[in-house]
């Protein structure tokens, strides 16, 4: 029974990690018409949040080691609460953005230490992992959903329609209230540390990095590039449902087969490359459907297995924990430039997508590069 409600605990912290993001993207346009931002402030909403799970990735061992993973993971999800209510009552650019900042970093204390508390409570069972990735997609794919539908549910408000999300990391909080009282009993007695001398990290992050340039850009732009090939709001927003809920049972069942049959480089190329054929046929102005399809299943795929990258590498907890952060630290200061480099690249290039999506297709290069390089050093290590 204690081991199901751990599950659950791990289930709905997850779900906490994204609708503060991924609610933005079906509202963008609305939000930049109607607070007068420019395409490359509007895009500082999901870039924001991305940089500071990067930055305060590390933060989260050294708040770990005063206070414990439970207690670190209660503030993360109160630090959510706060900044998403607060979108409800909001009518002012800046203040937008610092709900970003603040929900932002929540979000990068939570995420390391959910892997450190995986490794915790099922040290013998990665498969575990597979909860935390498949309920990041499904909290994405609530967020993107219903988005528009809250919006015209309550009154065209697009400050109550993200402030909404807030419910979700109440009941985080929720979830958490009975471990803070046991928080020093099953804590193990090591210390998660900054130190890691394996330069695998470093491919790693990179690894990371653009994996997650390439899922906040799409989760960003996709809905407006959507708009920009003929689609109407509601059209644009079913595309990005899509997106999201595809990865679902990619998220789920891919790690499951991993741990299982192994061949993880093989899966990393696949799902690269199948990211690589959406963004051309969104170069080439073909079907967006089909597009979005390949985009879903490329990503759904990369995140789960990018979480049991450093999963993999660690024996403790604590490692766990300082790998993680260590790889969100790097892969988030890199994936943050993305959706800011494409709004960027919209101001400069008089609204045109296309030089985007040619530095996208670079990103997903370098990611496939990086995938080899991993897997080679693995090797040689394993035969050393």
């Amino acid at each position: 029974m204690r081991l199901m409600y751990l599950i659950v605990v791990i289930f709905v912290l997850s779900l906490n990690l994204r609708p503060s993001i991924t609610s933005i993207g079906p509202l963008l346009d609305v939000i930049k018409t109607d607070l007068g931002m420019s395409s490359g402030i509007v895009s500082l909403l999901t870039t924001l949040p991305v940089l500071c799970m990067g930055v305060f990735a590390l933060l989260s061992i050294q708040l770990s080691n005063r206070v414990g993973i439970e207690k670190s993971l209660f503030i993360a999800m109160a630090l959510i609460l706060v900044a998403t209510l607060a979108r409800g009552f909001l009518s002012s650019s800046w203040l937008l953005l610092a709900t970003s900042l603040i929900s932002g970093i929540g979000i990068g204390i939570a995420g390391p230490l959910i892997s450190g508390f995986i490794k915790l409570h099922f040290p013998g069972s990665l498969g575990v992992a597979s909860v935390y990735s498949v309920s990041l997609v499904i909290g994405a794919a609530l967020a993107t959903t219903f988005s528009i539908p809250l919006f015209h549910l309550l009154n065209d408000s697009w400050q109550w329609s993200l402030g909404f999300w807030g419910v979700l990391a109440l009941l985080g909080a929720v979830f958490m209230l009975p471990l803070l009282t046991k928080g020093k009993q099953i804590q193990t007695g090591g210390m998660p540390s900054l130190k890691i001398t394996n330069k695998r990290v470093y491919l790693f992050m990179l690894f990371f990095g653009c994996m997650s340039a390439m899922f906040y850009s799409i989760t960003a732009w996709l809905a407006p590039v959507a708009q920009s090939m003929g689609m109407s709001a509601a059209q644009s927003g079913l595309v990005l449902t899509l997106f999201t809920v595809i990865q679902i049972p990619v998220s789920f069942l891919l790690p499951i087969v991993v741990g299982r049959k192994g061949n993880r480089k093989r899966w990393l190329l696949l799902c690269a490359v199948s990211e690589l054929i959406g963004v051309a046929l969104l170069l080439g102005h073909m079907s967006v459907w089909a597009a979005t399809v390949f985009l879903g299943m490329g990503a759904g795929g990369l995140f789960p297995l990018a979480l049991l990258l450093p999963l993999g590498e660690a024996s403790t907890p604590e490692e766990a924990t300082s790998w993680s952060a260590q790889t969100q630290f790097g892969g988030y200061l890199i994936g943050s430039t993305g959706p800011f480099v494409i709004g960027l690249t919209l101001d400069i290039f008089d609204n045109s997508y296309t030089p985007a999506l040619v530095a996208m297709m670079a990103v997903l290069v370098i990611l496939i590069c990086t995938v080899w390089k991993i897997e080679q050093k693995k090797q040689l290590e394993l035969s050393q």
